[in-house]
């Protein structure tokens, strides 16, 4: 079963994305964290396949979390979904690892399910 954990201290903005990836992707199972702490350790429980990460976090940032998971779990794709599109956070999301870089700003919701999907299927074949 495909996996994905969303990392955002926003829980408006976490309980939508959530309500509209188990809407478009119902075998899916999503989990939620609200900061970068309580991500490492539902990772350590449960085996994500993709995670969303929002860069503003209280405590650690979404980029060192990222860092982390990726350390720890290469094979998990961290897609970076924050409010601050400027170049030097895409670049910031690149040297820390991330796979993607969406702004929540811009990305429509086709945007982000399609990405899902592509994942998913590269992932899962």
């Amino acid at each position: 079963m495909f996996q994905i954990l969303i990392v955002e201290d926003n829980a408006p903005f976490r309980q939508s994305l959530r309500e509209m990836l188990c809407e478009q992707f119902p075998t899916m199972r999503v989990e939620e964290a609200q900061d970068g702490e309580d991500a490492l350790d539902k990772l350590e429980t449960i085996s994500a396949h993709l995670v969303f990460m929002d860069i503003k976090l209280p405590g650690q940032s979404g980029l060192e979390v990222t860092r982390t998971i990726k350390a720890r779990y290469p094979e998990v794709k961290v897609i970076i979904l924050t409010s601050y599109d400027l170049p030097e956070y895409r670049e910031a999301a690149s040297q820390y690892g991330a796979d993607y870089f969406l702004s929540k700003g811009s990305s429509s919701r086709e945007e982000i399910l399609a990405l899902v999907d592509t994942v998913s299927g590269e992932l899962m074949e």
